[in-house]
């Protein structure tokens, strides 16, 4: 690089790169970016700086900021290196600029008026680096500032200012639709452009907008469909081409714009028939972009009106997929099979054993996805084989995020295809326990208003049989620990409103279960708030059907203890529970009758049943009650100041001198109090808030200010850049036959054949692998049935198992065949050294980094730093090591016999190896070491 680095750039800037690059913790890493940061705080605000030492400052803090380091001391020299006359300079700001700041930073203001002047540049490059900061920095109030002139430049000559110029636009719009909203006609007319770049840009406003509405953009479809069959026909450059499949993101782009404009319109996918199966047929499997494009192609067909010959086409495509030995791709076919089984269900079915190897996959995120294609494919007929297998993998994972997921799905799953009420409880059971708190509350409410109303619409039976397995279930498991708290609740509602309906298990066993969870979870005062309440149910229904009953020591001692808790609630509970076992049986069964969640409860509002309460009371003198919003003015809390009800704003009236306090004995002499500190008739004034100024949307030409207001300049530069008649070329596209205009294609072709790229891979050996009988059986529970199709999978040998297993002894012989890489070169090595013994040295880590020249002087380039051993060596000036920890001394013969006879050779090579780490020593210094490290 040289003494002055490279790239123009000095040998202190490459330093700082190469010391950061070699950092080895990120505290060292912030020790050295903060030195540069002082160092440049004092270097940046110095008089007269060169401009080529401050675009050196400008990337140095640029590299700082990068590092997530605050360069803010930095950011007005950016701004004014935007303003320098000097291309390179200029663009370095614009560069800074938009990396430093955004688009609501104070400091926007100041680079308007140089944008708006750039935009007038001559020189193209100019324009391009302002268009670049204006996508970046325009925010909502500054756009009419520049609109108008970004309009214009849609006409520029040069290609390149036109994209971006379209680009900005669709900033705009991203940032405030309304301001461009009447300029949408001029992306219609730049999606004829000549150049593809310009079209391709314009392809991502049009399908912002089209997204927002379809049926504005129907007149495109014919088109978006001529521009995709042109660029399938590789009509566009040689330049478009990405792995030799044309210009494959404006084709994806294209093809997600005709989903939007296709789905639910029969007439515009009629239309796209015909160039989608084009593009399915012409695309290139072999890499990864052709079969991105193949997956979009897919997702299109998914999302306009169905065609079978394209479904069938996609179900093809989507057995390669599955049957490819890439999980990416395996990732991509699942995705695939879950848009088009909404479509035709039976598809699914085509490649039911591929699926379930993907839900056997060692990759957590394959069997993920097939999870959530199960879950579309779910039926009353394989509802119970899914759920399962959902949960199990809910099991098996750690992730809080996905397990919650899973078992939302599980539970929506069992609530709309369950097959039976003990299934549908047992399910929810899984769930709860091994799903925890991270079950939806809701979950645990819909499972007990469930289990209250019942399957059965008049089938009472029904209903009786799902809330005796529900307790008998709950009875089963309701000793073990770890319970989540939302499923301790659900079990103690169902086992007190149906834990002695059907006479099977008595009300002191009830009670002393429900006890047990209560001292379980002393911690929890919900599930002993719910504990609570159960006993009192199961206490009541017996006194109410007239059976004797005795509370258990467990239940006085658990109503002793809700009685003095903190909680106001339980206290409430045990209270209630106490008063209501006091009352006979006709009251209580008033009061808590059996069975009665489901009923309607009416609630009189007007509390109309103590209307002869309140009748007697103003007839014995009661005073009668005041609405509230009857109220206004009747309260005076401070004495007089009246205080108003009614209005709920601030009161900035001063207050009222308080009168001085008259003792009730007087005193020998009597103090009186100034009135005149604060005047009661003078009014505090209202403070007055500054807001901030409402920002405007640009309606049309903006009015032109009066004199005494701030604007920007918008006057042009008189000085310009380059030559003053400064014209654009020629666009190349004029020479292309790239036409967007034109219906039909007559230009000449290539033909079909060609498209293919690579040879052709040699067929793999196929292998007879056999379907195990348990992959059939759980294939016919999810698929309900092997269908023809892939009966004849089973007869035929697995592509997709056979392929995935490949002889590994060829990639071992040619492994071993290639000879193994050379290390990678020492910089610290200056050269073997003639005569050098093999025994092990003591002073071995100082190998390297002596340069003994021909006087037997000795310098140093590094010291290391590194490792457990930091000894550091003295050199006396006989040149005898004397290590510091006290270790025997090495006499110089030794030295000498190393480095015997002088070789001009290697002292040249030596040189270099020291210049090239950037060290230069300035004379033969004997004592360097001494010198360095006394």
């Amino acid at each position: 690089m040289g003494s002055q680095g490279g790239f123009g750039q000095s040998k202190e800037f490459l330093d700082l790169v190469k010391s950061i690059g070699e950092a080895r913790s990120k505290s060292e890493e912030d020790r050295i970016v903060l030195h540069e940061i002082e160092m440049l705080k004092r270097r940046i605000n110095e008089p007269d700086i060169p401009k080529r030492k401050m675009k050196e400052y400008i990337i140095r803090l640029v590299y700082i900021e990068m590092l997530g380091h605050d360069a803010s001391f930095g950011y007005i020299h950016a701004v004014k290196m935007t303003h320098d006359d000097s291309l390179l300079l200029k663009r370095t700001g614009y560069l800074a600029v938009t990396l430093f700041l955004n688009e609501d930073h104070d400091l926007i203001i100041l680079i308007v008026n140089t944008i708006q002047k750039d935009l007038k540049s001559d020189n193209y490059l100019v324009v391009c680096a302002a268009l670049n900061a204006v996508c970046k920095l325009i925010n909502e109030e500054t756009i009419p500032a520049v609109i108008q002139q970004v309009v214009e430049l849609l006409g520029h000559p040069k290609e390149g200012v036109r994209k971006k110029a379209v680009m900005a636009l669709h900033s705009f719009y991203q940032r405030s639709p309304s301001s461009v909203n009447h300029l949408v006609s001029h992306f219609r007319k730049k999606l004829c452009d000549n150049d593809p770049g310009v079209m391709g840009a314009t392809l991502c406003p049009l399908y912002d907008l089209i997204t927002i509405d379809v049926n504005l953009y129907k007149d495109l479809v014919v088109s978006f469909v001529n521009i995709l069959k042109q660029v399938a026909e590789r009509r566009l450059p040689k330049s478009y081409d990405y792995h030799q499949t044309p210009a494959p993101f404006i084709q994806i782009k294209l093809l997600k714009t005709l989903a939007l404009l296709g789905s639910g319109d029969k007439k515009s996918s009629e239309q796209m028939y015909t160039v989608i199966g084009d593009i399915m047929r012409k695309s290139d499997t072999t890499s990864n972009i052709g079969n991105a494009i193949l997956y979009e192609c897919i997702c299109c067909i998914s999302s306009i009106q169905p065609s079978p010959k394209l479904l069938e086409t996609a179900a093809d495509a989507i057995a390669k997929f599955l049957k490819s030995d890439s999980h990416n791709l395996k990732y991509m076919g699942i995705d695939a099979l879950g848009r088009l089984i909404r479509i035709s269900p039976d598809i699914a079915e085509q490649h039911q054993l591929a699926v379930i190897d993907c839900l056997e996959d060692p990759d957590d995120t394959l069997k993920r996805k097939t999870f959530e294609l199960l879950y579309k494919m779910t039926k009353s007929s394989n509802v119970e084989v899914i759920v399962d297998r959902m949960i199990d993998y809910m099991i098996s994972i750690n992730d809080s995020h996905y397990k919650t997921e899973t078992a939302s799905r599980c539970v929506e799953l069992a609530e709309q295809f369950a097959p039976s009420n003990h299934w549908f409880i047992q399910t929810m059971n899984k769930v709860f326990q091994h799903a925890g708190d991270l079950v939806n509350p809701k979950v645990a409410h819909n499972l007990m208003r469930l289990i209250a109303e019942g399957f059965g619409e008049d089938d009472e039976s029904a209903d009786t049989q799902l809330r005796s397995s529900a307790v008998e279930s709950y009875l089963k498991i309701v000793d073990e620990p770890k319970l989540p708290s939302a499923f301790l609740q659900v079990i103690c509602w169902v086992l007190g409103e149906y834990g002695t309906a059907d006479g099977k298990y008595s009300a002191s066993y009830i009670s002393g279960k429900l006890c047990d969870v209560a001292e379980a979870h002393s911690s929890d005062d919900i599930v002993k708030a719910y504990a609570v309440s159960a006993l009192m149910k199961v206490y009541c229904f017996e006194k109410a059907t007239g059976r004797k009953f005795d509370l258990l020591p467990e239940c006085h001692t658990l109503l002793e203890e809700m009685s003095a808790s903190h909680s106001s609630d339980l206290q409430q509970r045990a209270y209630e529970f106490q008063a209501i076992l006091d009352l006979d049986s006709n009251s209580i069964d008033n009061i808590m009758p059996l069975d009665a969640s489901c009923e309607d409860i009416e609630i009189d509002k007007s509390l109309s049943f103590l209307n002869s309460y309140v009748h007697k009371s103003l007839e014995e003198g009661a005073e009668p009650y005041i609405p509230e919003n009857q109220r206004s003015g009747t309260l005076t809390v401070i004495p007089n100041i009246p205080y108003d009800t009614s209005s709920h704003s601030l009161r900035f009236e001063a207050y009222e001198v308080p009168k001085p306090v008259v003792p009730t004995r007087p005193p020998p002499t009597t103090t009186t109090y100034p009135t005149d500190l604060v005047p009661v008739s003078v009014s505090l004034p209202e403070p007055s808030y500054h807001q901030p100024p409402q920002p405007t949307r640009y309606t049309g030409p903006v009015p032109d200010p009066s004199p005494t207001d701030l604007r920007l300049r918008l006057d042009g530069v008189q000085k310009k850049w380059g030559k003053p008649s400064y014209t654009s070329s020629a666009t190349s596209s004029s020479t292309s036959n790239f036409d967007f205009n034109r219906t039909t294609v007559n230009g000449p072709t290539q033909p079909d054949n060609m498209v293919g790229p690579g040879p052709v891979p040699k067929a793999r050996e196929s292998r007879h692998v056999e379907v195990s009988e348990e992959k059939q059986k759980l294939a016919a529970s999810l698929f309900g049935g092997t269908s023809s199709s892939s009966r004849s999978e089973k007869k035929q040998p697995v592509a997709a198992t056979a392929s995935s297993k490949r002889p590994a002894t060829t990639v071992g012989a040619a492994a071993a065949a290639q000879p193994p890489p050379p290390p990678p070169p020492d910089l610290l090595d200056l050269g073997e050294m003639s005569g050098y013994s093999t025994v092990v040295d003591p002073f071995k880590q100082l190998e390297g980094l002596l340069d003994v020249s021909q006087d037997g002087s000795t310098s140093s380039s590094t010291i290391p730093t590194n490792g457990h051993n930091q000894n550091l060596m003295m050199i006396n000036e006989k040149d005898d090591f004397t290590p510091v920890n006290g270790s025997p001394n090495v006499s110089n013969k030794t030295t000498a016999t190393l480095t015997k006879g002088p070789s001009l050779k290697d002292a040249l090579d030596k040189d270099a190896l020291v210049r090239q780490m950037g060290v230069n020593p300035t004379s033969q210094n004997p004592n360097l070491f001494s010198d360095l490290l006394s």
